[in-house]
């Protein structure tokens, strides 16, 4: 839902047009040859510039909203023009594609998926989520700096951009990922931060129904 919420800002800013096909994962679609082509790695989503001759596929998420910050976000609204300030919307797009969604997506797998229970990878992992889930409240709280943060990057209390697209889908899951409230009542700027992106229109949309198979 990273990408679809890039796509969906892009609309709203620029009125940017695409068509979407969903694909079934639970019938391994995405392991077809035809899929292959696009992802080796066999992973959705995918985008596929067809504006480009021939038509350019984009596969991982991060690289996917970079491509689309980069080819059709010409004003940089969703990211910087400053030179410090894109790096440091970089930092924190790579921090949570590196040490964020692995870690969260391992506490996923062990508690819900896993044919047997481990305590202890479920428990390394869960305390890696909320381990790195506090880098983010530093940043947030403005611990190291003159204020709190709104978003991740940007100077001052930081501008809306890709760093927080890509992070918020993974973090605004903590119900589902199994942490409880009292855990999380130790972030309450992420929890902010949360409660402040959920509100955008273009956000409630890239969440929606139109990106889910009934």
């Amino acid at each position: 839902m990273r990408t679809e919420i890039m796509l969906e800002e892009l609309k709203e800013a620029y009125g940017t047009e695409w068509t979407t096909t969903l694909i079934n994962i639970m019938s391994n679609e995405q392991k077809k040859d035809w899929f292959l082509r696009l992802d080796p790695n066999g992973r959705i989503p995918v985008i596929i510039d067809n504006t480009q001759d021939p038509p350019f596929p984009v596969m991982e998420t991060s690289a996917e909203m970079l491509y689309l910050l980069k080819a059709y976000d010409k004003e940089d609204k969703f990211g910087f023009k400053d030179e410090l300030e894109r790096n440091q919307c970089l930092q924190w797009t790579f921090f949570w594609h590196g040490s964020g969604a692995p870690y969260q997506g391992q506490v996923n797998h062990f508690s819900r998926a896993a044919p047997e229970k481990i305590p202890y990878a479920i428990n390394r992992f869960k305390n890696e989520t909320l381990r790195v889930i506090g880098v983010l409240e530093i940043q947030l709280s403005g611990k190291h700096a003159d204020e709190p943060r709104d978003f991740l990057a940007g100077k001052g209390k930081g501008k809306y951009s890709v760093a927080d697209m890509k992070t918020w889908p993974w973090v605004k899951g903590w119900e589902r990922t199994g942490f409880s409230k009292e855990e999380m009542d130790a972030f309450p700027h992420v929890l902010k931060w949360i409660d402040r992106i959920a509100e955008r229109p273009a956000v409630k949309r890239g969440i929606g129904e139109a990106y889910n198979q009934s």
